[in-house]
Parts: structure tokens; sequence; C-alpha cells
């Protein structure tokens, strides 16, 4: 038997003894100062907590329902990338949920905000609050936004951070996902850092 066999039937043995395995990635936002605790409205006009989602995986994404263009896109890719882990592993897919929190808390009103997440998820979670409360929120999720000038139309963009983060069930971060990807790019990233 050559060494290089010996080493291999050795580390394979290593690996089904109890307590061994191989080593578990770390994800990449382990540690990371983004999050906290908050208080917000949802899209049925009640008063929300992060403390309501303990024990869930949440998609975080900011971003605002009058969003001309990238919003709807990012919003839609992560819904169905969400989706196709709902289909291919129910189990996890209930564990995590979507979550949507406005940067333009003046227009996106509870009513509004349930039109735009009912179009994406059946579970998706619209938040927004006092423009204090989405200031507040945003500086602890790390979130740039501000308001544009007007527009043709007489309304105004809001220029804003596109990040769609992943959290564990006691509410730390794992991961960035990619929400300008493909779906089944955002799946793989989901069941990869969702354990």
């Amino acid at each position: 038997m050559n060494h290089r066999h010996f080493v291999k039937l050795a580390l394979a043995a290593l690996l089904l003894l109890p307590g061994c395995s191989p080593p578990v990635e770390t994800p990449p936002l382990a540690g990371a100062a983004i999050g906290g605790p908050f208080t917000l409205t949802d899209q049925d006009g009640k008063q929300a907590s992060d403390r309501d989602f303990a024990g869930k995986f949440r998609i975080i994404y900011f971003g605002y329902t009058y969003c001309p263009d990238v919003c709807p896109v990012d919003v839609q890719n992560l819904a169905a990338g969400l989706k196709q882990v709902e289909a291919s592993d129910p189990k996890l897919g209930a564990r995590i949920v979507p979550i949507f929190v406005s940067v333009d808390p003046v227009r996106d009103t509870p009513p509004v905000l349930k039109q735009f997440v009912r179009a994406f998820h059946p579970r998706m979670v619209g938040l927004t609050g006092t423009p204090q409360a989405i200031a507040a929120v945003a500086k602890e999720y790390a979130i740039f936004y501000q308001p544009q000038g007007k527009t043709a139309d007489g309304g105004y963009t809001v220029n804003h951070s596109r990040q769609a983060y992943l959290f564990s069930p006691d509410g730390k971060p794992l991961a960035l996902l990619s929400q300008d990807g493909k779906p089944e790019v955002i799946a793989a990233e989901i069941r990869r850092w969702a354990r």
C-alpha cells in the first residue's frame, strides 16, 4: 500500500469516528455589528418587533415601494430564491421569514406595504414606522438612504443601500445574499448558511 493511499484511508476513517466531521464554514458576517432590536409597524398596522421573529432565519431587505426599478426586481429575486428553498426543503423554508423594511415611511403606509409585499411572497412582512424609527433601524443595520429631488411626476426617489441580509434565528448576521442574482444562486446561498 503506498503512502498516499494510506493517508486517504486514515482520513476517511477519522471522519467516521463519533465527533469527527469536516470543519463547518464560518458565515461571512459572523461577529459583525449589524442589526439590533427594533419596534416598527407591519403591513397590517400592528406593532412588530425583532422579538416576533425569534427562532426564525430572516432575510432582511431595505427599500421602498415607489422604487421605479431596483427594489421590485431585488425583492422578486429574493422571493423566488426563497420559494426554491421552500420547494426543495419545506421544513427549512418554513423557518425563514422574508422582511422588507421601508426607507420611505412617509409614502409607505401599512396599506401600501401590504399590496407590495403580497405581490412577491405570501409570508413576506413589510415594516414601516416614523421617520425617526426608520432612521434608527437603518443605522443599526448599516443602511444608507437619502431622498432625492423631485421627479417629473412630482414624486421623488430614494437613494439607498442594496444589501439583502440573512440573519440567524437568534438575530445574528450570517451573510449577504446576492439579490440581483438568479434565484437558484440565492437559494444556494440560503441553504449554505441557514443551518
